[in-house]
């Protein structure tokens, strides 16, 4: 049993002892953690769509740690201007462990 959730803007498979990589979520290593806009659920052969999230439905998990992701670098450069600027960029983000995929009522 597998579902589709949404956090941080995007969606993202979760089934059940899988580490998913988020968009950063307050809470220290250890912290219980609910995502309940669960867009669909997969059981064997049935599916459930919702529209748009499914009632009742809740994905419960637990924060591995709070990171950093790669570093994505950007060079801007105008010729004949003696113009360069030099930049980096390294978005938060959260490991969480799936516990369990709980079907709502």
């Amino acid at each position: 049993m597998y579902a589709i959730v949404k956090t941080g803007g995007k969606q993202f498979k979760a089934a059940k002892d899988d580490v998913l990589i988020v968009e950063k979520l307050e809470g220290e290593p250890g912290t219980a953690v609910e995502l309940a806009e669960v867009l669909m659920l997969v059981d064997g052969d049935k599916t459930t769509l919702g529209s748009p999230y499914i009632k009742g439905a809740v994905v419960r998990g637990e924060i591995v740690r709070q990171g950093k992701s790669k570093k994505i670098e950007a060079f801007n450069y105008k010729p004949k201007k003696n113009e360069r600027k030099r930049w980096g960029h390294r978005q938060p983000q959260t490991h969480v462990r799936i516990l369990e995929v709980q079907v709502g009522n």
